[in-house]
């Protein structure tokens, strides 16, 4: 993050050329970030976009921060803000960041993440023990978010992570796996994508919902506290003129849940 900052309101400006300190404020700064690199449609790395990318880039434009995105393997993203890699980071991967100096800011992207089957196989998931004996393909750090349903079935030697998502839909659609863990959004998205292929023929699943959608348990850390008040007046704002829902739109259009 740049050490060097401007504040706008003319009394602060004075502030500053006086040589005083403009103590808890953050004004505009380079913010790098974390962000997974295949998680479409929340972000796409080539191009610096995606619903995740644009949310959190409008958000701490309206304090005037820039968002610098950096991308790396979803298991990784907590480390590189441990490290001092990033400034930011989009998730803490349920690791509780707040040891290493992190604070917290207010949820902007959720993640509905749900069991999937296929239809024609009839599984019913209602508990831990449904899972037993199943194979299971998930998201990078899916063990760690969900240990009382994983734990078993990762000793059971049935328990693969994939970082690369759209595996997920080809090997689960192929029966290579019974069960996948995916965010609603994500799977939807890339059936979609595959579909345009003419070797992959999606076949109907089902969707269990395992566990309470808890929107606490996607927030994003900052290093500076100012600019984490900043991104959650920006977010604030995004949400309550409709922007926010249009940048979901963009990238979804009706496929949104």
């Amino acid at each position: 993050m740049r050490l060097f900052r401007k504040c706008t309101s003319p009394l602060l400006q004075g502030a500053v050329m006086l040589g005083l300190a403009c103590p808890g404020l953050a004004v505009s700064a380079e913010v790098s970030m974390a962000f997974g690199e295949k998680i479409p449609p929340f972000c796409f790395p080539e191009t610096d976009s995606g619903i995740e990318l644009e949310i959190f880039r409008e958000a701490l434009a309206f304090r005037g921060h820039t968002l610098k995105p950096k991308y790396y393997p979803f298991a990784r993203i907590p480390t590189a803000f441990k490290t001092g890699s990033v400034d930011a980071a989009m998730t803490d991967l349920g690791e509780d960041m707040g040891k290493a100096g992190a604070f917290y800011g207010d949820p902007a992207v959720f993640y509905d993440n749900v069991f999937i089957t296929l239809a024609s196989r009839n599984i019913s998931i209602r508990t831990p023990a449904d899972l037993h004996g199943l194979t299971v393909i998930a998201f990078a750090g899916a063990l760690k978010r969900y240990p009382a349903w994983l734990d078993e079935v990762k000793r059971e030697g049935h328990y693969f992570e994939q970082n690369n998502q759209s595996l997920q839909v080809m090997t689960l659609n192929a029966g290579h796996y019974d069960v996948a863990l995916s965010d609603k959004n994500i799977y939807k998205y890339f059936t979609l994508l595959l579909k345009g292929s003419k070797n992959f023929h999606a076949k109907p699943v089902t969707m269990h919902n395992f566990v309470k959608l808890n929107p606490m348990d996607y927030r994003p850390v900052f290093r500076d506290q100012g600019v984490r008040d900043d991104f959650n007046a920006g977010l604030k704002h995004l949400k309550s003129s409709g922007r926010f829902n249009a940048i979901y739109k963009k990238y979804l259009g009706d496929q949104r849940d």
